[in-house]
């Protein structure tokens, strides 16, 4: 029987669930505080606004993530969502501008003043997801951020909320960001029943 197992690594993800860091201006808020931040950005912004869009970005696994959420988010919020990582879009911009681009050339023609970036990522180390997260910038986007491994990580200082996962391990890492996201999809979802 593998209970141990079992208990060391659930109760090792709930840890790190429980001690994530979220931060605004370079101000640590409350947990539950930041969240709800998260949740009314998106229900403010993209939810009551057609016009207004979700996009996310990620590699690897946070891209996996990133295609997941944006489908969800499109599916049963109406929000507009997409993630940036169609193959072809990616080599094509890989080999015509360098991988470190890829995201911020997809995203400058799109993203307009008001939008929503959610760039994952969890070294938070990633050029091609900080330069995603200033071509949002540069645009006026709101930025969400979610990063892990070590707390002063590049991307960790590209958002307008911060949310930081205190594991070096890849796995509790991006389980916590994709069920912060389903969280906050779960929020929002419930915010627009109640306005309906």
């Amino acid at each position: 029987m593998r209970k141990n197992d079992i208990e060391t690594k659930f109760g090792g993800l709930i840890r790190v669930l429980m001690t994530s860091k979220i931060t605004a201006n370079k101000e640590e808020l409350d947990f539950f505080e930041g969240l709800d931040r998260v949740i009314s950005l998106v229900a403010g912004q993209c939810a009551k606004s057609p016009k207004k869009k979700m996009m996310f970005i990620g590699n690897g696994g946070s891209a996996a993530i990133a295609s997941h959420q944006a489908l969800d988010f499109f599916l049963n919020c109406g929000i507009k969502a997409t993630a940036f990582n169609d193959p072809c879009f990616l080599t094509c911009m890989a080999n015509d501008f360098g991988y470190e681009n890829v995201f911020a050339k997809q995203i400058l023609p799109v993203a307009e003043k008001g939008d929503v970036l959610v760039a994952i990522s969890s070294s938070g180390k990633s050029p091609n997801i900080l330069k995603g997260a200033e071509a949002a910038r540069e645009k006026y986007c709101h930025i969400v951020t979610m990063s892990g491994f070590k707390p002063d990580n590049p991307l960790r200082k590209k958002g307008d909320i911060n949310l930081y996962v205190n594991s070096e391990s890849y796995r509790f890492v991006e389980a916590s960001h994709y069920l912060y996201l389903d969280f906050i999809l779960e929020m929002v979802i419930g915010e627009m029943k109640n306005k309906s």
